[in-house]
């Protein structure tokens, strides 16, 4: 009982401490509306910037400071780590930094929590600190998990809307529609059903209106998907482009490939269950039905046994 009133305690005055830090939003927001209701240039620039300077977290403004331990040394692993990022869907600038210190914020919970309930079960200060560094190591390691499960999530989003995109591609093409006007124009149709792969797409046209070449705009968007299948198409639209070839033809090629291999995976998925259902039926099933089936026998069987037994001694 006294441990969690301890904790309890903890707990709230953490909270108090982080409210105190949290900016207030509401009067923020009034006086900064009031302090330039009177500018007429660019009013509502102004004032959004301002609100985005006031709303920044105390996570945020920390996080140069809490980053620092875990930052990569060389310009690859930078690269590297930002890439995941990009996977992610994360492609702020600061998104690296603030990860790492979720990092380190995520570890130094996790050893505190660990030291403080090894501490209150008595235990000494070795197994203490061995627990808590142990934590720590967990805690460190835990934001790189959910970074593979974030991955994983938009990769398995991006593959599930790439055949109705690239189907709706393949029309806008056909109806004479560019290349770059029918990724922007499938782009904006598919921002509410298959928001990653849209958002991948105005990235990839906003790139190409900036300078940027076709080739190495679709490029990027492959990376930073790391979906196999937009890479596979960027392929075959850069190779339609060297060759001269139709783009349409080559798209709706690839929408009939992707549209098999989707329906490959289905069925492989489908034959799997029957074996991913073993586990289960050995585990769970069987015995129940061998309790249901063999317990009045076995019952019926130790009763008689045991009234020979008795009629035999006697």
């Amino acid at each position: 009982m006294e441990i969690l009133t301890v904790v309890v305690m903890v707990i709230v005055a953490v909270a108090m401490i982080a409210y105190s830090f949290w900016p207030n939003r509401g009067e923020r927001d009034k006086v900064i509306e009031r302090r330039l209701g009177s500018h007429s240039i660019d009013e509502a620039a102004l004032v959004r910037q301002a609100r985005d300077a006031a709303r920044v977290s105390v996570f945020e403004r920390a996080a140069p400071l809490l980053s620092k331990p875990a930052m990569p040394k060389n310009d690859a692993e930078q690269s590297r780590l930002r890439l995941k990022l990009a996977n992610a869907g994360f492609r702020r600038d600061n998104a690296p930094m603030l990860f790492l210190a979720s990092k380190s914020v995520v570890a130094v919970a996790a050893a505190i929590v660990a030291g403080f309930f090894a501490f209150s079960a008595g235990r000494e200060t070795s197994r203490v600190l061995g627990q808590a560094l142990v934590a720590a190591g967990a805690g460190f390691m835990l934001p790189n998990l959910w970074l593979w499960l974030a991955i994983r999530d938009r990769s398995d989003r991006i593959r599930c809307g790439l055949p109705d995109s690239l189907d709706l591609l393949v029309v806008s093409v056909e109806a004479g529609l560019g290349l770059d006007a029918a990724v922007q124009r499938v782009g904006d149709e598919m921002r509410h059903v298959y928001p990653a792969l849209s958002e991948e797409m105005q990235v990839a046209t906003v790139e190409t209106q900036m300078g940027v070449p076709r080739s190495e705009a679709l490029t990027r968007m492959a990376d930073r998907t790391a979906v196999s299948e937009v890479k596979a198409l960027v392929a075959v639209i850069s190779q339609a482009e060297k060759l001269g070839t139709s783009v349409a033809k080559a798209l709706r090629n690839q929408a009939d490939a992707l549209r098999t291999k989707r329906r490959q995976k289905a069925e492989e998925r489908a034959q799997k269950t029957a074996v991913k259902l073993m586990l289960p039926l050995i585990l769970f099933i069987f015995p129940a039905i061998l309790v249901v089936l063999g317990g009045p026998a076995g019952i019926k069987l130790v009763e008689t046994m045991g009234s020979g037994g008795n009629q035999a001694f006697q």
